[in-house]
């Protein structure tokens, strides 16, 4: 890919609204007579934890995807990811770089994988679309409900490609529930039902320690766009989780950014989302405006008692959507429960529970590599999780603050309510505003 912005420039760009695109060659995007599959997509990676390494593999694993650079704050880590793909591509060529900046300036460098922590997610993906690359982004893709919605006027704006890491919408057992859900079989949907770990935000700060030299941990750069505080390794080794700086919507969004989403794509409610959210001691009541109840539900352990609207054996993240007449529910192990055994009886291919989440995540990563080329949308794409998204985010500040909070989907904005509405958006460090 052609990189127009060189370095100073980029750093120029930074904290601007304004940016352009560059020009990706045909032959990367199969634009102009189409890709021969023989060509490949130039990948990078910026941030190489726990999470990147379920993500990276996959995408290695594509016969058209090389990566030729990877970056992360921590030496460690850096050279961990360096590590496994020059033994993945046979040779020591891949870049192993501390600043994603520089990363983004290669024109070798076609689209990224971004896998940091939260707070980082969404401003690595504006800095990178505005570059000129193709974009999958971890999930939550944003600390902030504003911070969603402008990842997704940035991805429309420059034309890239985004497939948001909510994996799930390209697993057969979770796609066989939505379609369920959608054909009418279980009559009018009246409830969906969608699990999240217990919320929480974490009160206090690890103590300081001595901040590392630069080329063992770059702290200043980890930190990023959040509040500079002293440094301790607890949290590069993520201990950041929950941590309010550090962490999306109370907790909230690690499993609501899938779960939530389903129920959306299950009420056909991609291009919207609940229009109030009331919390309880066990759960967030959301209503959308057809009446569909959407029940955000808190698992304090996930596999311990889920209460009445859970089936424990179908693994973690389940989901539930009920209707006038029956009702199908599915969790991370694959199997799909359908009631009553009459409408049970009358289907085709009921996913048994058997499957690979290693071909899950492949699923997912190839949907978003074909869409490069042929310049689609995603399954995940910057839309569909910008609404999704927004309402995990609405969720977490009715929890936050204790009330009923009335939301305006079009808008992104809490109308009942303004210091809540204030929870749209947090202070970030002024050289990383975008």
């Amino acid at each position: 890919m052609t990189n127009a912005t060189n370095r100073r420039g980029f750093l120029n760009a930074v904290g601007v609204a304004a940016a352009f695109p560059t020009i990706v060659p045909a032959r990367a995007l199969g634009r102009e007579g189409g890709a021969a599959p023989s060509e490949r997509i130039g990948l990078g990676v910026i941030g190489y934890g726990p999470r990147c390494t379920y993500d990276l593999g996959p995408m290695l694993a594509q016969p058209d995807v090389r990566c030729v650079a990877v970056c992360d704050v921590q030496a460690s880590r850096r050279d961990a990811a360096k590590d496994r793909v020059d033994k993945h591509n046979g040779d020591t060529s891949c870049a192993a770089i501390r600043d994603f900046r520089e990363l983004l300036d290669r024109e070798d460098v076609d689209a990224v994988l971004i896998a940091t922590g939260d707070h980082w997610h969404a401003h690595a993906t504006i800095l990178a679309a505005r570059a000129g690359k193709d974009v999958y982004s971890e999930k939550p893709c944003g600390l902030t409900l504003d911070l969603c919605r402008q990842v997704a006027d940035v991805i429309n704006e420059t034309g890239r490609v985004f497939q948001a890491g909510t994996q799930r919408r390209s697993v057969p057992n979770f796609r066989y529930a939505v379609d369920l859900a959608r054909s009418g079989k279980l009559g009018k949907l009246k409830t969906l039902y969608a699990s999240v770990y217990y919320p929480s935000i974490v009160s206090q700060w690890y103590p300081t320690q001595p901040t590392p030299a630069k080329d063992v941990v770059e702290w200043d750069l980890w930190l990023g766009p959040s509040p500079w505080r002293p440094y301790n390794e607890a949290y590069v080794k993520g201990g950041w989780r929950a941590h309010y700086d550090f962490e999306s919507g109370a907790r909230l969004l690690d499993w609501g950014a899938h779960t939530v989403d389903l129920c959306q794509w299950a009420n056909d409610a991609d291009a919207t989302g609940p229009v109030s959210f009331e919390p309880s001691e066990t759960n967030i009541k959301a209503t959308y405006a057809n009446g569909v109840e959407l029940i955000i539900d808190f698992l304090k352990e996930p596999f311990g008692d889920r209460g009445p609207n859970w089936i424990t054996a179908l693994g973690t993240c389940p989901v539930r959507f009920v209707g006038e007449d029956g009702w199908v529910e599915t969790g991370d192990n694959g199997g799909v429960e359908v009631q009553p055994d009459g409408l049970k009886a009358s289907l085709k291919d009921l996913p048994s529970g058997a499957h690979d989440s290693g071909l899950d995540v492949g699923a997912h990563a190839r949907n978003w590599l074909d869409c490069i080329k042929t310049r689609e949308k995603p399954a995940a794409n910057a839309e569909v999780m910008r609404n999704s998204h927004s309402a995990c985010h609405a969720a977490a500040a009715s929890w936050i603050l204790g009330r009923k909070l009335d939301f305006d989907p079009a808008t992104g904005t809490i109308t009942n309510d303004e210091e809540a509405d204030g929870l749209r958006t947090r202070p970030f460090r002024e050289q990383w505003k975008v």
